[in-house]
């Protein structure tokens, strides 16, 4: 099956395909694209939030991060959208766990988001419904924590990117410790297993990653060589 996959930085997220593929039991094609591809940094400078802005944060192809609004890339994604129904896609996922105008569609095909599978499904996995929220820089806070208000009872976000220094990951790990928070939510495409295995080990905590919970759910739809499987029992 061929999947479309949109990242608002730059195609390929090899960093993210790393740790999904294997989900996908070589029963996906998957075809990238990003919304700042062919794009130099000066460039995209221009594009740095302003005040009332919502913000994003990505990797570019050097492995870079940059800070960015989400309004200057929303005609781009809408072209990488077109562009996979026209190659044939059967469904596109986002490598990005913000959330995007109803105005991005496409004409035939599902979009799936991150945020609308984890705002449905983390409120199931905290008995006490208090979360701390993962986030990839400060400007991230206030947006990030009026968003989970909206469905649990209390969130604190705390900023460590993905992107940055191993060692800052490890001294959120130790802030958010003991937070009476039940839950770990690592609310950025760009957190890895790796991340998610060290925030469990220091927290004792149970912990979502976005990037598998996106290509578990997707996989539901590519198991065709499991249903094409004849099925043998005794009589």
């Amino acid at each position: 099956m061929k999947i479309g996959a949109i990242t608002i930085g730059q195609a390929p997220r090899t960093d993210v395909t790393a740790d999904i593929m294997d989900l996908f039991e070589d029963q996906a094609e998957l075809v990238q694209a990003g919304g700042l591809d062919g794009m130099t940094k000066e460039e995209i400078a221009a594009f740095a939030p302003g005040e009332g802005d919502y913000v994003l944060v990505s990797r570019l192809q050097d492995g870079s991060s940059v800070t960015f609004a989400e309004r200057h890339i929303l005609p781009r994604l809408q072209e990488a959208i077109d562009r996979m129904e026209a190659e044939g896609c059967r469904l596109i996922m986002f490598f990005c766990t913000g959330k995007f105008p109803e105005t991005l569609e496409s004409k035939r095909v599902p979009l799936i988001y991150p945020c609308d599978i984890l705002d449905r499904i983390v409120p199931l996995m905290t008995k006490k419904t208090v979360i701390t929220c993962m986030t990839p820089s400060p400007l991230h806070v206030d947006q990030t924590e009026k968003k989970w208000r909206q469905y649990v009872k209390k969130v604190k976000s705390v900023p460590a990117s993905p992107y940055g220094p191993w060692e800052e990951l490890e001294k959120a790990a130790e802030q958010v410790k003991d937070t009476e928070a039940d839950l770990i939510v690592m609310d950025c495409i760009g957190y890895t297993q790796e991340m998610k295995r060290m925030f469990e080990k220091k927290t004792g905590k149970l912990v979502v990653l976005p990037r598998t919970l996106l290509a578990r759910v997707v996989s539901e739809l590519t198991d065709l060589k499991k249903r094409g499987k004849k099925r043998v029992g005794k009589i």
